[in-house]
């Protein structure tokens, strides 16, 4: 009974991917992040006078439908009331749109629920320094990345190349802004200074913005030293410090007009240009936006700005599991798949160079539109799709020799493996008086990368579990176990995430299931199952550093965790049986849980609803139970 429900479970998923597939061979599911983009998208637009009607209209329906009965906007289910920075963020774009006026009621309960909450003095970083771009808040007296920093060489302490390629994608146009302080406002701007609490001129004030201030001090001012040491009388440093800010973002412009393929570093880079007297009309502007506009899709009948696509992930995801389903790698769905992968494949050199200089290109990114910033992650599940074809065709071994060589090489001194550049988690950044600096700004070894890296490694590459990268990272990943027994996993949702990396991970590195480091995560992961046979964590795990039930089991969550108890049991457990039966019991259910975020991007503000997992991980799961107990109990 098992069995043959199994089988009809993974052929109903086969057929649905088959279905979702484009021509090109790529899966395109909605990379969703709630609404922030969509609010930003709106008031880019009215700032640039640009009057594309339909979509601002479009956009405004989905924020509209998004809103909680108390006048609210929340990041997810069960985040209590609401969210502060969502809400503001929601108020200005539709007051901004001019479909909405102060006076109807969506603005009046959001508005209650502003000021009830501290008004806008409580809003996230990066929306009180959008407010002060867009007129309605005064920049900080000063800014705590002076724009001179980006001539520091990288051997000095802290350096522009010490931040993540995702911090300094924002961080870049941001350094412009501040320092010219720049601030536009249009004929139709809102006025928003009844959401603020204090009615002083206190809001140019550095405490308004930045925490730790204190602490940064010292470190601010050895950073002016190191500037005063420069060759050249201060104007002309700061001259060259902002143009070559300027050429920085310039000549990371993807294609199709996005600044590094991210909707915050476009939207920034777009102000930043034009605090520099580019005109609103500039072609370098236009094509930006019309890049951001090139990243909407269609989610239930309603228009999303994407922050960035995922069609890489999810093809290279999707390619994998189908193969770990029974599908040949000849298969024409497998076959076009993996031809677009290898499409994809990057030829240039990116950041990444800074601190892996002896690498040579060879990885994946995220979207379809990055051929400059690729990442561990992408790599290696990109290797994982086209890894039985490799022996069969031969163009396909230039592409694995490259890719399985850049995985490695990105391997961080500690052992364990970041997402985008390695070693970039300097101690110094953390001293930062930025809201969430840790999130923002580093990128550090991962539970979740570790783990499938090593998978990776030990599955499909000739390297022997003594091999240095495989010893290294095994022992990384050790330590990092937290004392419950669970991993934390940086880009997922969260406990559950790292721990299904990690034990899968050291499995495939040779680690015995009687390991006391098993045992432990397994013990944890079973005492977490609900009743009803399936596992479901919430995105406040992340902010309390700590395993948060979410109280309901989800699909993904579910199959997680069953890959997990998979991978160190010999024989089905009464766990698995009933994770097992869950996933069948739910793959067409549809509510809550199957939107529910379950990936991370900035612990407490940002999260992801990859609308891939709910077909991915229940097939991974569902296959490796087939493949591995071949069974009918």
């Amino acid at each position: 009974m098992m069995k043959s429900r199994i089988n009809a479970g993974i052929n109903q998923l086969i057929d649905k991917l088959q279905q979702d597939q484009l021509a090109n061979g790529s899966w395109n599911y909605p990379f969703e992040t709630g609404i922030s983009t969509d609010c930003y998208m709106i008031i880019l637009l009215r700032t640039l006078e640009i009057h594309d009607e339909i979509l601002i209209k479009q956009l405004t329906e989905r924020i509209v439908s998004k809103q909680e009965k108390n006048g609210a906007w929340k990041l997810y289910y069960d985040e209590g009331k609401g969210n502060i920075t969502a809400t503001a963020e929601a108020y200005y774009a539709l007051l901004y749109s001019g479909y909405y006026s102060k006076e109807d009621l969506e603005l009046v309960k959001a508005r209650q629920f502003i000021l009830a909450n501290g008004g806008l003095d409580n809003v996230h970083l990066l929306t009180k320094l959008m407010l002060a771009m867009t007129g309605q808040l005064k920049w900080p007296a000063r800014f705590p990345l002076p724009i001179e920093l980006i001539l520091l060489p990288p051997a000095f302490p802290i350096n522009f190349y010490s931040f993540s390629v995702f911090g300094r994608a924002n961080m870049a146009p941001l350094m412009i802004l501040a320092d010219r302080k720049y601030r536009i406002r249009t004929k139709n701007s809102p006025d928003l200074t009844d959401l603020f609490t204090r009615k002083d001129d206190h809001y140019g004030n550095d405490s308004v913005y930045f925490n730790n201030m204190e602490e940064w001090r010292s470190l601010y001012a050895t950073i002016e030293k190191a500037i005063k040491n420069l060759i050249g009388l201060p104007s002309y440093i700061h001259k060259l410090a902002t143009e070559q800010t300027k050429q920085y973002m310039l000549a990371r412009i993807e294609a199709n007009g996005t600044f590094l393929g991210y909707f915050s570093s476009t939207f920034l880079m777009i102000f930043a240009l034009l605090s520099l007297g580019y005109s609103k009309k500039d072609p370098i502007i236009i094509k930006a936006v019309k890049g951001i506009k090139s990243m909407k899709c269609e989610i239930n009948g309603q228009i999303h700005i994407q922050y960035t696509t995922a069609s890489v992930w999810n093809t290279s995801l999707i390619s994998y599991v189908l193969q770990e389903a029974g599908l040949s790698s000849k298969e024409q769905m497998v076959d076009r798949a993996n031809n677009y992968l290898l499409s994809q494949q990057h030829y240039k050199y990116g950041d990444w160079i800074i601190h892996n200089p002896s690498g040579f290109p060879g990885g994946w990114g995220f979207a379809d539109n990055n051929t400059l910033h690729p990442d561990v992650d992408d790599t290696t599940s990109s290797l994982r799709a086209i890894a039985r074809s490799v022996q069969k065709k031969p163009k396909y071994r230039q592409s694995w020799d490259r890719g399985v060589l850049w995985a490695l090489s990105m391997q961080n001194d500690d052992g364990g493996w970041p997402a985008f550049e390695k070693n970039t988690n300097s101690s110094l950044v953390k001293m930062l008086p930025i809201e969430k600096a840790e999130f923002l700004l580093s990128d550090p070894s991962s539970a979740d990368l570790t783990g499938r890296t090593l998978e990776f490694l030990c599955l499909y590459t000739n390297l022997s579990n003594n091999h240095h990268s495989i010893k290294s990272g095994l022992n990384w990943l050790l330590h990092d176990q937290e004392k419950d027994g669970s991993w934390y996993g940086r880009w997922g949702i969260c406990y559950i995430y790292g721990t299904w990396a990690a034990i899968t991970g050291l499995r495939s590195a040779g680690v015995r299931e009687t390991h006391a480091s098993i045992k432990a995560a397994t013990d944890w992961l079973i005492s977490i199952q609900n009743t009803d046979g399936g596992w479901g964590e919430s995105c406040k795990s992340d902010s309390s550093q700590a395993y948060v039930p979410l109280n309901a089991s989800t699909l993904t969550h579910t199959a997680w965790a069953v890959d997990a108890l998979i991978a160190v049991s010999n024989k089905p457990t009464k766990a698995i049986i009933a994770g097992i039966n869950y996933l069948l019991d739910h793959l067409h259910h549809k509510d809550w849980t199957t939107d529910y975020p379950k990936g991370q991007g900035m612990a407490g503000d940002f999260y992801i609803h990859y609308h891939s997992y709910r077909f991915i991980f229940p097939l991974l799961a569902l296959a490796h139970y087939q493949n591995k107990y071949d069974t009918d109990k």
